[in-house]
């Protein structure tokens, strides 16, 4: 019986429609060789969105996203934008796409692929096996807390205030994404606080504590996240799940992903509780590039893959798409950003049309 998916295309901005198409082409091939159906409908977002219609998230592309299986995003923004009010900028998209679709949960692997190992920054005997799994909370936290602004005091003084702030159904339904992804993996989760000096962080430490015992299988730890981020460059191996609220997951997954060698090899995936998920590749849009065929459109796929895997619950797609990214990297085919001695030069359109026949 044939599997019928509804998927809504973002392609935004800078290299975006360009390493979308490639994705296209590779989940057509998977489709037919997995007897899948994909319905692909495009929506615009990001400073594409604001060109057209002068604002970075139309109220119809949030439609079409609420009304399809799952979303596959590219990229946004370029310096095209960068000067525009902070309501119109195309960053201002991806945060409100992100809220009408209720995703809070951001699942951000930093694996260590062994054809890559020495573009790492750093040595091999410390990345080398690194598997690493950032769970992070999305839609609470320093960013979305009130007040929040810029004020002016009775002395004439501006003041700037970010509220951090928490509320345990908030903590419980991240750490109850947290808990089943581990389980999925090697059983280990590291939840990442600042509960020596932060309320909110000691809030979010006994919420986990008094979630781990309906999770036997999994052993819970904590570090404070100052720690974390040292530990991450030091011994990067100790790690197998993480999870963390909004501010520290979106420096610690930053960190995480460097370990690799290039952020534009690293996939990402926003999940809610029963809407469709969002997925996109770590990287930016890369204006300086677009349209140059120079993009590596890897990560894009590896997208494509965690949508399969995580959003439409079809493993073995999954599997097929990620083993011929493997594939492609042991013939040696490589882009400008992850290019090394002996291997062979492609473009964006090349490194596809390469997946395609390892397909």
């Amino acid at each position: 019986m044939t599997n019928k998916y509804s998927i809504t295309l973002l392609p935004g901005d800078g290299i975006g429609p360009e390493i979308m198409a490639v994705t296209v082409d590779v989940l057509k091939v998977i489709a037919q060789q997995c007897d899948l159906e994909f319905s692909f409908q495009e929506a615009l977002i990001g400073g594409a969105a604001i060109d057209a219609t002068d604002t970075p998230l139309p109220t119809e592309t949030i439609e079409k996203c609420r009304q399809s299986d799952a979303v596959l995003l590219a990229a946004i923004g370029g310096y095209k934008w960068d000067n525009l009010p902070r309501e119109k900028r195309p960053e201002t998209g991806l945060l409100g796409i992100r809220a009408a679709l209720g995703l809070f949960a951001n699942l951000r692997p930093a694996t260590i692929l062994p054809q890559l190992i020495d573009a790492s920054s750093l040595k091999k005997e410390v990345v080398e096996g690194v598997d690493i799994m950032v769970v992070r909370e999305l839609t609470g936290g320093i960013y979305f807390g009130q007040p929040k602004g810029i004020f002016t005091s009775e002395t004439g003084e501006k003041r700037g205030i970010n509220t951090m702030a928490y509320t345990v159904s908030e903590i419980d339904r991240i750490a109850k994404v947290a808990f089943e992804t581990a389980q999925k993996r090697k059983g280990k989760l590291c939840s990442v606080d600042k509960a020596n000096v932060l309320d909110v962080s000691q809030l979010w430490r006994d919420r986990l504590n008094a979630m781990a015992s309906q999770y036997p299988d999994v052993e819970l730890t904590h570090m404070y996240v100052d720690n974390a981020a040292m530990q991450l460059v030091r011994n990067p191996k100790q790690f197998d799940t993480i999870v963390t609220g909004n501010l520290f997951g979106d420096i610690l997954s930053d960190a995480a992903a460097m370990l690799t060698g290039s952020i534009g090899m690293l996939p990402s995936a926003s999940l809610g509780s029963d809407r469709p998920g969002l997925f996109e590749p770590v990287h930016g849009s890369a204006p300086d590039i677009a349209g140059q065929d120079k993009a590596n459109p890897l990560a894009q796929v590896l997208s494509a893959a965690m949508m399969l895997r995580y959003g439409l619950n079809e493993p073995l797609a999954a599997d097929k798409i990620e083993q011929a990214v493997l594939k492609v990297l042991d013939l040696g085919y490589r882009t400008g950003d992850i290019m090394s001695e002996g291997c062979q030069a492609v473009g964006c359109q090349g490194m596809g049309e390469a997946l395609l026949k390892v397909l």
